[in-house]
């Protein structure tokens, strides 16, 4: 039979965002020794996060849904931010609450504007419900906001995506930057802004959240700083009728039982994030002396991975490849100029003592 999609996915490619690391590993017959081009934690979690995961699973935390309404966690983010509860929703990672702002704001034919090599999944979901991406390239490495709202203004766009700190370079802008983008926006246009390195942006202060400004949603996560990658659970910030609105169509149990109990432990956990923050900034430093050995270029990074220069996007990709060979996943830059770098990641003591002896020979060192 011919099998009745809706036209608008009869239109899409057949595609993801991200060919994941088991995927290339089922391609190579042979798994990964070092894992950095993922921007997961190197670092594990939080022992108050490992603990209630233990003691649920050890009772029936795995046999109940988890609470429809995060009521605990949202109750410890609120707090954290100095916010309302309802200017909070939790869903499954900001992958899934990218997936429901697009939903909520945009119909068929509708703009949203974007950095030209940006997150793709924004792309994606752009994509999947029926709107048209407008990028703009990035400005000497980092994502150019009076670009962005130019095209804002020129393609009459509903959503404006930004992230700060920036993935895939790891660079920042400041915030009279990102304030200056907001408040030039057109009207019925909104900012998102994915914040999901904020915890390693130690060096530039972070935007002052104006929680009553309907034009701002700020993306937080657990995935990075807190290494809950893999348990799928983040946040937004935004004015209480967005959150409603956001109320209205995610799946209430999304978020399952054991990341809301690791993820509200974690917040307790000041100590943990504090040692995190110090493993990668030390990351960060033998990176760039990795960097410097090899006499290739890099751009400072305000995340857990460092892009390095390594020269042209044939030499990049060739090197992506052959690390691939040689058991290290990682990911570089798709787009023009920023092709021509790939991204390390801030990993174990193992995984970069890897990198600084198989590096060398790589390059022809």
């Amino acid at each position: 039979m011919n099998i009745p999609f809706a036209q608008l996915i009869q239109t899409l490619p057949d595609t993801v965002p991200f060919v994941g690391p088991e995927t290339i590993e089922r391609q190579l017959g042979k798994r990964f020794v070092a894992r950095i081009g993922a921007n997961e934690s190197a670092f594990g979690i939080s022992e108050y996060a490992r603990d209630a995961i233990k003691e649920a699973a050890s009772e029936r935390g795995c046999s109940w849904y988890g609470d429809p309404e995060n009521y605990e966690l949202r109750s410890l983010l609120a707090s954290e931010h100095q916010v309302a509860m309802n200017n909070v929703c939790v869903d499954a990672g900001i992958d899934s609450l990218i997936g429901l702002t697009i939903r909520l704001f945009i119909e068929p034919g509708m703009s949203v504007v974007s950095s030209l090599g940006a997150y793709p999944t924004v792309n994606y979901h752009v994509n999947g419900f029926g709107g048209q991406i407008h990028s703009v390239p990035y400005k000497d490495n980092h994502e150019d906001p009076v670009a962005l709202l130019e095209s804002a203004h020129a393609n009459n766009a509903r959503l404006i995506y930004l992230a700060n700190p920036d993935n895939p370079m790891g660079t920042c802008l400041a915030p009279d930057a990102i304030a200056q983008l907001l408040n030039g926006l057109p009207d019925n246009c909104l900012l998102m802004l994915d914040e999901a390195y904020i915890e390693f942006m130690d060096k530039t202060p972070a935007l002052s959240i104006d929680i009553n400004d309907p034009r701002l949603l700020r993306f937080r996560t657990f995935s990075k700083a807190y290494g809950m990658a893999g348990l799928r659970i983040g946040y937004v910030l935004a004015h209480q009728d967005i959150i409603a609105g956001f109320n209205k169509i995610r799946n209430h149990f999304g978020v399952n039982r054991l990341a809301q109990l690791a993820a509200t432990a974690s917040i307790k956990d000041t100590a943990f994030i504090e040692r995190i923050k110090q493993e990668v900034e030390f990351g960060r430093q033998r990176i760039y002396a990795l960097a410097d050995s090899l006499a290739r270029n890099y751009v400072p990074s305000a995340t857990n991975f460092v892009a390095v220069n390594i020269g042209d996007e044939e030499q990049a990709n060739a090197l992506i490849a052959t690390l691939a060979q040689k058991g290290i996943f990682a990911r570089k830059p798709a787009i023009s100029p920023q092709s021509q770098y790939i991204r390390v990641g801030v990993g174990t003591h193992e995984e970069h003592e890897l990198l600084v002896k198989t590096l060398p020979e790589l390059l022809g060192l």
